[in-house]
């Protein structure tokens, strides 16, 4: 995972709340495997027709064209667990998304993949939304080391849990955290075999395994 720690981007003011993951990626289109692509299927329903025609939605708009911010009301990413919507998220460029609100399994995934949910207060939601509506060309900075937003003379600060911004900023998995007490496992291990070898499996010879 690549390490995250200052994004600078046009921003896609979304401005819709309780964006669920079935909104993000809809079931129906979960059955391509991963190296095809999901980005093609974010939000598809709010994008798409039943017939297939276009309908209007921000992150299409020319304006947002390239942006790798996303902007949206509270609730974000609520429902389902599946790890689609933020593949889908990822797929289409977006690599932030600013909420007053995330779906705690939906952020645990986003951080799992390199994407920051950035939480805000309500308040300043509204005037994040407000200026990349107003100037859509505006550059937006999201500094997770500073942990601030700033646009258009706007700065606001964000909340992350301190562990998932320690793996965003350092590029770690959850094998890379777990491997940071190392030495602690292996003294745990040391002493749990010595203090109780009649708990630790035997070791069979691989010549008396028998594959029948």
């Amino acid at each position: 995972m690549d390490r995250f720690t200052t994004l600078v981007s046009i921003a896609c003011p979304l401005g819709l709340e309780n964006i669920d993951t079935d909104q993000l990626i809809p079931a129906r289109f979960m059955s391509r495997p991963r190296n095809a692509g999901y980005g093609g299927f974010l939000l598809h329903d709010l994008r798409f027709a039943s017939d297939g025609s276009s309908k209007y939605c921000c992150i299409d708009d020319p304006a947002c064209r390239g942006a790798k911010i996303l902007v949206a009301r509270r609730n974000f990413g609520t429902g389902s667990s599946r790890e689609a919507a933020v593949y889908a998220l990822w797929d289409f460029g977006i690599r932030c998304v600013i909420a007053p609100s995330f779906g705690d399994i939906f952020a645990s995934n986003a951080v799992k993949n390199g994407l920051l949910p950035a939480q805000v207060s309500e308040a300043d939601a509204e005037k994040l939304l407000a200026a990349c509506s107003a100037d859509p060309a505006a550059i937006m900075t999201v500094d997770l080391e500073a942990v601030t937003i700033a646009v258009a003379g706007l700065v606001c600060p964000f909340a992350i849990d301190p562990v998932r911004r320690l793996q965003l900023l350092n590029g770690w998995d959850d094998l890379d955290l777990t491997l940071l007490h190392r030495d602690a496992i292996d003294r745990f291990r040391r002493l749990h075999h010595q203090e109780r070898p009649w708990a630790v499996p035997a070791r069979v010879p691989s010549s008396r395994i028998s594959l029948a």
